[in-house]
């Protein structure tokens, strides 16, 4: 009977030794390494920033974080394999680049989006455009969409030696896109000759003369301090606006629990506003500061730009073409915009 007891006192001690560690492991914090190629100042860095600073708090330091700047881990370009791999567990690339896995991730791109105030994109992407694209991220990188998407601005031409003041005087220009088939349709619809370079190299390819100018926003010239590099002319035509999608990787996403998903959703559903409105000011102040700089702001006229883009919806078949849409992109996106 002795023996017996003793044998079982045993069997619970050490089931009691294994399942320690195990123990320590639940209580140990989940941690987010969200990795981002812009710089620290830039307006997606301090969002996601101020975003993870927050889901720490209301977690009670269940959830910690650890953001990596200006591509010390990945470029966009690259970061959602490594999310799909569990490299990373956020990131929140531009919709540009993803378009190799998801092409309907171009639609911000149609031609009906040229020149048009930034609501109207908002009202599209946040309804049923954006949740199609959504769900075709999250299935191809196993991912989860946190929420609506970040905004960084209007894309604008940037150039250095040339002063452009309508579309025609980018013609021979070798002009760097930010990826994606639309950019390269876009640069070739205005005469230029596409180039394709990650951000983090951009100051110093530029100021090498790799390519005579660039399409990009005054917040992301700005941080880069790109009159450094030779930029002195903007033809500023709001032909698009660049957003990011917030994602989180999918096995992370499956560790939270109920509560915690909740949370970490109402926290971007409370602060996309926010967010969105930082970016608006940041990218006034960044206009503000090339100026300052010595960078010179053409703005094209109303009329100008109405007659760019029905130049462009001419042209849109084979838009459409280059970029791969769906038809339902295009159908959701048309009738999103008209409404």
């Amino acid at each position: 009977m002795t023996q017996r007891l003793t044998r079982r006192a045993f069997a619970g001690a050490s089931v009691a030794v294994l399942a320690a560690p195990a123990l320590t492991r639940a209580a140990e914090p989940l941690k987010i390494r969200c990795s981002l190629d812009t710089a620290p100042s830039h307006v997606r860095n301090v969002s996601i920033v101020d975003y993870l600073g927050k889901v720490e708090k209301a977690s009670g330091g269940r959830i910690t974080s650890e953001v990596f700047h200006a591509g010390s881990l990945y470029a966009d370009i690259n970061v959602g394999k490594a999310l799909l791999q569990g490299q990373v567990e956020m990131c929140a690339p531009g919709t540009w680049t993803q378009t190799g896995l998801v092409p309907d991730c171009d639609f911000q791109q149609l031609p009906i989006f040229y020149g048009q105030p930034i609501e109207a994109t908002h009202k599209v992407a946040d309804g049923k455009s954006g949740a199609h694209v959504n769900q075709q991220l999250e299935a191809k990188l196993r991912s989860h969409v946190i929420g609506p998407w970040i905004d960084l601005g209007f894309n604008n031409w940037y150039t250095t030696k040339t002063a452009a003041n309508s579309l025609d005087d980018f013609k021979g220009l070798k002009i760097r896109g930010s990826g994606g088939a639309a950019f390269g349709w876009r640069i070739k619809f205005a005469g230029g000759v596409p180039n394709v370079t990650p951000w983090p190299n951009v100051p110093l390819a530029l100021s090498q003369g790799t390519f005579d100018g660039l399409i990009s926003t005054d917040e992301s010239c700005t941080t880069a301090k790109l009159w450094e590099a030779g930029v002195k002319h903007s033809y500023a035509d709001h032909q698009v606006v660049a957003q990011y999608v917030p994602m989180l990787n999918g096995a992370f996403w499956s560790k939270l629990t109920p509560d915690d998903q909740k949370m970490m959703s109402q926290i971007w559903a409370d602060n996309i506003g926010t967010y969105r409105a930082n970016a608006a000011a940041a990218q006034l102040k960044a206009r503000n500061t090339l100026e300052s700089n010595g960078v010179t702001f053409v703005d094209p006229s109303p009329a100008d730009s109405a007659a760019i883009r029905k130049r462009m919806m001419a042209d849109q078949d084979s838009l459409i073409r280059e970029t791969k849409l769906s038809p339902e992109i295009v159908k959701l996106a048309t009738e999103g915009f008209s409404s």
